[in-house]
């Protein structure tokens, strides 16, 4: 799943997954997905169980008396919503207002969906085109220096 959408939300702060990825969801049986805060960038993560499962068990057995480590956990995992999801139906992933927020969507109707593989990324197009033009934003977080338990992860 790869590629750039601009996808829209509606009024409820619910977004439509774009129906080129339904086949893969499919084949894959994937029934939830989950939603959090990036740890580097205002945007968001978004997973699907099989690879949040493997994400989340890895992040969990981490040392978490690490303050770096700790701080990780609580972004991902402490911000995380859990969501049903159904690829045969209408593909309607609610994205939580406090999320919203933090990914500076809110009151938007446009967002892009970044596909990355095993994920997507949410982001506000402003952003989004700030970041790809090699601008910084002013809540990115790029001097964290990471532990070598967290440096081979994948996000």
């Amino acid at each position: 799943m790869y590629g750039f959408n601009s996808v829209s939300i509606d009024s409820k702060g619910r977004m439509a997954l774009p129906a080129r990825y339904r086949s893969n969801l499919l084949s894959n049986d994937e029934t939830s997905i989950i939603i959090t805060k990036d740890p580097q960038y205002p945007s968001l993560k978004v997973y699907f169980g099989s690879e949040w499962s493997d994400l989340s068990d890895h992040l969990k057995s981490l040392q978490s008396l690490d303050p770096i480590v700790r701080k990780i956990q609580w972004t991902i995992l402490g911000n995380a919503s859990v969501n049903d999801f159904d690829p045969s139906g209408r593909m309607l992933v609610l994205i939580p207002s406090e999320l919203r927020e933090y990914a500076e969507i809110n009151n938007k109707r446009k967002l892009c969906l970044i596909g990355m593989g095993n994920k997507f990324e949410i982001w506000e197009q402003e952003n989004w085109s700030l970041r790809q033009t090699g601008g910084s934003l002013s809540t990115e977080i790029l001097d964290v220096v990471l532990p070598e338990s967290i440096k081979s992860m994948s996000f």
